[in-house]
């Protein structure tokens, strides 16, 4: 099944990925403010998981991770407004869009420039 030219698998390998990079990157903080090393630890091995989880697409390395931050931004940006209650300006969203444009343009620019 194909959803907006990449296969269904490939979005939820993308926002797995994401959600171990995001959740990895929460805890290591986590346990850098609370200094605790096992706490740190968790997060390293989230962090290797996404590492691990993103490469289980077989695209060229420039492609799959230049479509890829367009997927972590918005988990990213959408963690900090929804997870975190953060406050997130005008322009972090507009940062977003033109984050996500890019991505496009590295999945289909292909289509349109040859």
């Amino acid at each position: 099944m194909q959803n907006l030219g990449l296969p269904l698998a490939a979005w939820f390998v993308f926002v797995g990925s994401a959600l171990l990079e995001v959740g990895g990157d929460a805890v290591v903080r986590k346990g850098l403010h609370g200094a605790n090393v096992a706490i740190i630890l968790v997060g390293g091995l989230m962090l290797a998981a996404y590492g691990l989880l993103v490469n289980t697409i077989h695209w060229d390395f420039s492609k799959l991770l230049g479509v890829y931050v367009a997927v972590f931004a918005i988990v990213s940006i959408t963690a900090g407004k929804f997870v975190f209650g953060e406050s997130v300006p005008m322009a972090t969203w507009l940062g977003l869009l033109i984050i996500v444009a890019g991505g496009l343009v590295i999945q289909f620019g292909q289509l349109i420039i040859r």
